[in-house]
């Protein structure tokens, strides 16, 4: 039953299509979380993010932005790596809903307005994600094998 669980985590298909997809969100994902966690690219760090999100409401705000922060980090190595694609994907794509619809939804589809068009697009890519798996060349084919 544990390999069952297994195999169906890890399981993906042999096509190029998901390394495609993995690979610059995985790059978008981790750096808008160092921007969160660590302050970098220009961000704010655990204590701006949380308070800015206690200021929209996301209570604790330090807590959300760790979450947040954590999620699209380490979700985005994952990507990159393509390890344990499938839950991170999800994981990520929850992270997208709850940014579409807190921050986002009420400006409108597009960016130029902070509005959800990029939310909406890190969304269907995680889903895609979700569905295909990592693909080829990932570490979740690899571990697959011996699963």
């Amino acid at each position: 039953m544990k390999n069952a669980f297994l195999n169906t985590v890890l399981s993906t298909d042999n096509g190029l299509a998901s390394l495609v997809i993995r690979i610059p969100a995985g790059v978008i994902f981790a750096a808008h979380g160092a921007q969160k966690l660590f302050g970098s690219f220009g961000g704010y760090g655990l204590e701006g993010t949380g308070q800015w999100m206690a200021s929209i409401g996301l209570e604790p705000g330090y807590l959300m932005a760790l979450a947040a922060g954590s999620a699209e980090f380490f979700g985005g190595i994952a990507l990159l790596i393509g390890l344990l694609t499938r839950p991170a994907a999800f994981v990520l794509a929850v992270t997208m809903l709850v940014a579409i619809f807190t921050v986002h939804f009420a400006n409108g589809l597009f960016m130029s307005n902070n509005g959800y068009e990029f939310g909406l697009a890190l969304l269907a890519i995680s889903i895609a994600l979700v569905i295909s798996g990592g693909g080829r060349f990932s570490l979740d084919r690899q571990l697959s094998s011996r699963v």
